[in-house]
């Protein structure tokens, strides 16, 4: 339904000087400066995850600052969008969202140079951030090539264990592991945005894995075969999934792209199609880039769990 929404909306397709648009799906759209570089924005905003309103301020805008990341640029500055019902809660729990917001955009190393707000029905936070990139480092969602190895930043399940947390039925040291990957800026994509080896790089979100990963194979022209096993997840991940603590957003991202996907278990429905929040890079690595990549990425420990194919039915084989 959101894809139809989208596209009734129009697409801006690229030319000259505008290098993305909306028409790939892509993370942000690029503008070329002539000069060899180009300049990235994106915007991105939504509803609380957490309760406390710093960490609700940072999650949002690690969250919006990751699209820059994931387009191998660096950030250069960004604006607060702040939808907040003031009739229900007051300024001051506003401002310690704002306080979060500026913490996360200081750790990146730019400036909250300012925003807009608005009186909402709910609580609405996000960035609109600008950045740039050296047209030659710009890495698209839509570049991934038969034998590049597939490989993510973060682990998968924060959705499952927020959904515990709202249900009160979370361990707290996982709610905690969870709020600290949200909060943890996936600034590897600029030196990821180096690597002629990386061939294609999309950050996880409300999608889930497997959305993501369909828009970058059908993007590409390609298809990709999974070992699920591999995939990377939180820690006690399946204690919440045998909990049936899956959102809506789950069954949501797979009515809308499951028919693209090999047969899954409740297990595997339930991890790959869990609605990531500030999720990690998912990134396509050719054979050739690997050493590369892996000495980039050391610090993080990454295993590939799966590959890139040539196209086939379905788009996505998941073992």
């Amino acid at each position: 339904m959101l894809e139809k929404i989208l596209s009734l909306g129009g697409t801006a397709e690229p030319g000259p000087r505008l290098l993305v648009g909306n028409n790939s799906r892509d993370d942000a759209a690029v503008f070329d400066l002539g000069n060899g570089r180009a300049i990235i924005s994106t915007t991105d905003f939504f509803m609380p995850i957490v309760d406390d309103p710093f960490e609700f301020g940072q999650i949002a805008s690690v969250n919006a600052i990751s699209d820059v990341y994931a387009m191998g640029g660096v950030p250069l500055m960004a604006v607060a969008m702040l939808g907040w019902p003031l009739d229900k809660l007051p300024a001051e729990v506003a401002a310690r969202v704002l306080e979060g917001g500026r913490a996360a955009c200081a750790r990146a190393g730019i400036p909250l140079a300012g925003g807009h707000s608005i009186d909402s029905p709910e609580p609405m936070f996000g960035l609109a951030v600008t950045g740039q990139v050296s047209i030659g480092n710009l890495k698209r969602n839509d570049r991934a090539v038969p034998g590049c190895k597939l490989f993510l930043t973060k682990p998968l399940g924060v959705g499952l264990v927020a959904t515990a947390q709202k249900r009160g039925v979370s361990d707290q040291a996982d709610f905690k592991r969870a709020v600290k990957q949200m909060t943890t800026l996936n600034n590897l994509g600029t030196s990821l945005g180096s690597l002629t080896g990386v061939k294609a790089m999309t950050d996880v979100s409300g999608f889930g894995l497997l959305g993501h990963l369909t828009e970058m194979c059908e993007g590409s022209g390609v298809s990709a075969a999974l070992d699920s096993v591999r995939v990377p997840r939180l820690a006690n991940i399946d204690r919440y999934i045998d909990d049936g603590c899956t959102s809506g957003g789950t069954d949501r991202n797979f009515d809308s792209y499951g028919q693209k996907i090999s047969a899954l278990t409740k297990r595997q429905r339930a991890l790959l199609c869990d609605p990531q929040t500030s999720g990690g890079l998912l990134v396509a690595v050719a054979p050739d880039g690997l050493t590369a990549f892996e000495e980039a990425s050391a610090e993080l420990s990454l295993e590939s769990f799966g590959q890139i194919t040539e196209a086939t039915e379905p788009l996505i084989t998941v073992n």
